[in-house]
């Protein structure tokens, strides 16, 4: 049940999630503890790979449970109504524009569009990174970094994890060696101010698990830029088919200690969306 002495900020769920009722999102996110979740919506094409609800769904449940969620924009990036789109649902109450997963390249003149929106409206964007399939061009990101430097990006996925190992093999999505530090994501994190890790999905829990050593040390050297997801479909909550829970646990174990564990559990997300 929710825990308002450790309050937890959840920064990626998604609506009917391969077929998961609403109900059971509330129930699974009230299992993990979490207190606040935000849902991040499909765009009008793709369900996001997963059969995600679209923007009008994220809407409804927000209202349904208004302390609990909160919810994103989302579009196409290269569709000619999505500007109309995105600034429909941010002046609604929107705070945030993603999940980003299409298949553009990251530094194109569509991903510009998105951060000039997210620019006036004040909001961050949440892109997943997948080699040879959404957002291309990773090695590139740092030019829209440059380009948008009042616009917070928020990284997630197979190619924003694999990226901490400067020796990464670009078509290996979950690697297992151990980490060599360095790698791109590390870099970003480290030169760029406007970017945060989402530690969601298979993914963020592979990155932490691969190399625990490494990453003791990553989430201390990090910890200000690091935001806790679960980006798990299971109705459970718990046990081995729940990446949220166990990323849970992996931060609370791995974390250097109970202060840092806060920062990326609730404040760090607190902050960026100023909630």
């Amino acid at each position: 049940m929710l825990n308002a002495a450790e309050p937890i900020i959840d920064i990626h769920q998604h609506t009917n999630y391969s077929g998961r009722t609403d109900d059971q999102l509330v129930a699974h996110q009230r299992r993990l503890g979490v207190t606040r979740t935000v849902l991040l919506p499909a765009g009008s094409r793709y369900g996001l790979a997963a059969s995600a609800g679209g923007n009008d769904t994220v809407v409804q449940l927000a209202r349904r449970y208004p302390k609990e969620f909160v919810y994103f924009a989302n579009e196409l990036p290269d569709l000619p109504e999505t500007e109309t789109v995105l600034r429909k649902y941010l002046k609604s109450g929107a705070i945030g524009i993603g999940e980003q997963k299409f298949p553009v390249a990251c530094d194109s003149v569509h991903i510009q569009k998105i951060a000039e929106i997210a620019a006036e409206f004040h909001v961050p964007v949440l892109m997943h990174f997948e080699h040879e399939k959404y957002n291309l061009g990773f090695d590139r990101f740092y030019k829209i970094l440059e380009k948008y430097p009042k616009v917070n990006f928020i990284g997630h996925a197979q190619t924003w994890w694999g990226n901490i190992d400067k020796n990464l093999d670009q078509k290996v999505l979950y690697p297992k060696t151990k980490v060599t530090p360095g790698g791109w994501t590390d870099r970003y994190l480290s030169d760029y101010p406007n970017i945060y890790g989402d530690l969601s999905a298979g993914s963020g829990l592979n990155a932490l698990l691969r190399d625990e050593d490494h990453a003791r040390e990553f989430l201390a050297r990090h910890q200000d830029k690091l935001l806790f997801g679960s980006d798990c479909n299971d109705v459970d909550g718990y046990g081995p088919k729940c990446s949220g829970s166990q990323c849970l646990a992996a931060i609370r174990r791995l974390a250097p200690n109970a202060k840092v564990v806060r920062k990326i559990l609730h404040d760090n997300a607190a902050r960026l969306l100023r909630l």
